[in-house]
């Protein structure tokens, strides 16, 4: 039976962290001081604190690198598709209710770092306005709860906004993104109120899932499988999700024993994204047709369930699947487009090796080669021409 622990630490200083030098801490000052800092004493005790480059260091302790000014803080411009404080509805039977404005962990790479900064007016404490919206929307069938991190909500609140969800007739599915299962399984482990409140809203012919981030094998201890293992036995269904990060799981190896052991412990691969150029995030960034060879070397070590994620990129205009290459094209579809006029679109651009987004693609067309229609901030944008978009 796992232990619990009676309490994890949160960690929001530098000056909290002893493995650091006094020389880090004074280099990192800056980086914290524009992009917040948030560990716990279990997830900073899986670091190998001997090697600079181990994989859970480089997910949640700052670097420098991170005040490169290259990609842009809302790279998938989500507030472009905001209805109401709170909620956003880009596709037609999804909605996105940004439900808080705190992350268990403050995973450098985010794509949302922008929620965390001074000003930021995404997020609301009250979720009735897009509660009312998904009311007034019979089509959106499916609500995911993201922020920030829901779990790091009271379980009472969670409650709350379950039951609320559980009297629209029309949502069907409730998904709660969350990387907290990863970053402190105690939340859950601790707190049978949680189990069960989460396992009374996932009923028979309207499931709760529960979207985990799991980024490196290394995160699935013993503790994390024991909370995934309660979620499961409460019947929450669970998949994966992850972007391929440079330096923590852009090795085919490591990427197939994520794939593997996520499918082991029942929460199987969902989504593989391409990192979004988001502002900062350029030591994270995998080119898009190395990230594709990454992940097809991966799933050539998977079976059955491990080999079911898709590779996609989280672009303005939809969600793009990365196909497959030949030695002078690479050929996208649209796995879910924004507007519905696309659908399942096939695209097929120019082979571009140092492409790390969509728009730095040329399509063909019958007759000739054009510039990407689907582009929304100009050639090359994210490979170090940002575009201005202050918070």
């Amino acid at each position: 039976m796992t232990k619990v622990m009676t309490k994890v630490r949160y960690l929001t200083r530098l000056d909290q962290i002893p493995h650091l030098t006094a020389a880090e801490k004074a280099e990192l000052q800056p980086v914290v001081a524009h992009y917040a800092f948030r560990v716990n004493s279990y997830y900073s005790g899986l670091i190998d604190w001997s090697d600079r480059e181990d994989p859970i260091r480089r997910l949640v302790i700052p670097d420098v690198a991170e005040l490169d000014p290259w990609g842009r803080l809302d790279p998938s411009d989500e507030r472009a598709y905001a209805k109401v404080p709170g909620l956003e509805h880009k596709y037609e039977f999804t909605a996105l209710l940004l439900v808080n404005d705190i992350c268990g962990s403050f995973c450098r790479f985010c794509f949302r770092k922008r929620l965390f900064m001074n000003e930021n007016v995404e997020v609301v404490r009250d979720v009735a306005p897009g509660l009312a919206y998904i009311r007034e929307h019979p089509q959106i069938n499916n609500v995911l709860l993201t922020g920030g991190d829901p779990l790091l909500l009271s379980t009472k609140r969670i409650r709350h906004i379950l039951s609320e969800l559980r009297r629209i007739d029309h949502v069907h599915i409730v998904r709660i993104g969350s990387k907290m299962p990863a970053f402190n399984p105690f939340r859950i482990l601790n707190d049978p109120e949680l189990v069960r409140t989460l396992g009374e809203f996932s009923r028979d012919d309207k499931r709760i899932y529960l979207m985990v981030h799991y980024n490196h094998p290394r995160e699935l201890t013993t503790e994390a499988v024991a909370a995934l293992d309660q979620l499961q036995r409460a019947g929450v269904v669970i998949c994966n999700q992850t972007p391929l990060l440079r330096g923590i799981n852009d090795d085919p190896a490591v990427l197939g024993e994520l794939f593997n052991t996520l499918s082991y412990v029942g929460a199987p691969p969902y989504y593989v994204f391409i990192g979004r150029p988001t502002r900062g995030n350029r030591h994270f960034a995998v080119p898009v047709e190395e990230a594709f060879a990454i992940f097809e070397q991966a799933r050539m070590r998977c079976s059955g369930l491990a080999k079911r994620a898709r590779l996609v990129m989280s672009h303005s205009t939809g969600k793009i699947e990365i196909v497959g290459l030949t030695d002078t094209q690479i050929y996208f579809r649209y796995h879910r487009a924004a507007d519905p006029q696309e659908k399942a679109r096939f695209m097929v651009c120019e082979r571009n090796p140092e492409a790390h987004w969509f728009d730095d693609y040329v399509q063909i067309t019958k007759d000739h080669s054009v510039e990407n229609p689907f582009r929304i901030h100009g050639p090359r944008q994210a490979q170090g021409n940002p575009a201005s978009d202050s918070v």
